[in-house]
């Protein structure tokens, strides 16, 4: 499970898709609607939040915006569309070992999106997130 913190606009397709099923998995995590993946780290930082399900449901808005913005029609019924906007800290660190991440993958996956996002210098965070000082989060399992 990936739940980027990086915006979802520098993603994929396959990568978008792949962070509308996850984050929907993460929802019914958080909702005790499952078995598995109780525990899984990704979710840390939202189960720390006063109200994680309306944490994960700003979360899933914005990226089911982005998959508006680019024609795919996901089910907007998935989410609470009556969530409060709230911001949850991420560091620096973790977003540079995120986009670094993002890049190996783009250039298996998809090139032409690698060299979109190439020469970009000030990538955005997911709006929840607000960019702090700091090493990758401890959450983090690094890949090697």
């Amino acid at each position: 499970m990936r739940i980027w913190s990086v915006h979802p606009k520098y993603l994929d397709a396959k990568g978008l898709i792949a962070l509308w099923r996850e984050t929907l998995l993460a929802k019914h995590v958080l909702a005790g609607k499952t078995r598995g993946y109780k525990n899984h780290p990704q979710l840390d930082r939202f189960k720390a939040c006063k109200d994680p399900l309306n944490a994960i449901n700003f979360y899933l808005a914005v990226v089911h915006r982005e998959a508006e913005n680019r024609g795919y029609h996901f089910n907007r019924k998935k989410i609470d569309w009556k969530f409060r906007r709230t911001k949850i800290k991420v560091t620096d660190g973790q977003m540079t070992y995120e986009l670094r991440h993002l890049k190996k993958k783009l250039k298996v996956r998809d090139k032409e999106k690698l060299k979109e996002i190439a020469g970009i210098k000030d990538f955005s965070a997911h709006p929840i997130f607000k960019v702090v000082e700091g090493k990758i989060e401890p959450w983090e399992v690094i890949a090697p």
